[in-house]
């Protein structure tokens, strides 16, 4: 399939399909469930910086998140194969779903690790990762999510241009459908200690997310 350097409009995306692709059903290191249900008192967070596989390891790592999934979400295509967001023709960007307990860590906290562990003015690349899919998103899951992770970029981008930085191209909307990635995408880091991670920051500290 040839791989578009641009995301697709409706007419240009596969079609995918009805049925969910198989994933795991529970966390490899937590082993907790990667799906809903969850326990009431837990929210959801969005967040895509790069390959997944790196970046869900820096979520489970994170004290008060209590499970998180590697996925597809920010597209057209629905039920997409890893394959078909490689091609650049679904839409997707690589996320990590992380579920998180909001008396342990606050959703300010999870945007320091995120804006923290890539670097988000890039656009459609990170690091040697280049593609739509490997764009940085945050997907809200609340009108209160959407007006802290607008706060925090501006509040970042001030940072990072005194650092001699561009912009910020973070890709902020509202949760749409979040879509499983393949069971050997989940928790890939900890099946494979020694495999590839493209994760990292710019070195410059956010200025978010500091309190308890």
């Amino acid at each position: 399939m040839a791989k578009l350097a641009s995301l697709p409009t409706a007419d240009q995306a596969l079609p995918g399909r009805a049925a969910a692709i198989p994933t795991a059903q529970l966390h490899f290191v937590s082993g907790n469930p990667l799906k809903p249900p969850f326990p009431a008192h837990l929210q959801e967070a969005v967040f895509g910086l790069g390959c997944f596989w790196g970046a869900e390891r820096k979520f489970w790592q994170t004290p008060g998140v209590w499970t998180t999934a590697s996925g597809y979400a920010g597209g057209v295509t629905p039920n997409p194969t890893y394959e078909e967001v490689c091609s650049g023709r679904t839409g997707h960007t690589e996320v990590v779903r992380v579920i998180f307990d909001p008396a342990q860590v606050s959703y300010p906290q999870l945007l320091k690790v995120f804006f923290e562990n890539h670097d988000p003015t890039q656009g459609m690349r990170q690091g040697n990762d280049i593609g739509t899919q490997y764009r940085s998103a945050i997907y809200a899951t609340s009108p209160q999510q959407r007006a802290e992770a607008e706060a925090a970029r501006d509040a970042y981008a001030a940072k990072l241009r005194a650092a001699g930085f561009g912009a910020i191209t973070t890709e902020i909307g509202d949760a749409g459908a979040f879509y499983y990635a393949e069971d050997y995408h989940q928790q890939y880091l900890a099946k494979n200690p020694n495999g590839y991670c493209g994760l990292g920051g710019t070195g410059v500290s956010c200025p978010v997310g500091v309190g308890a």
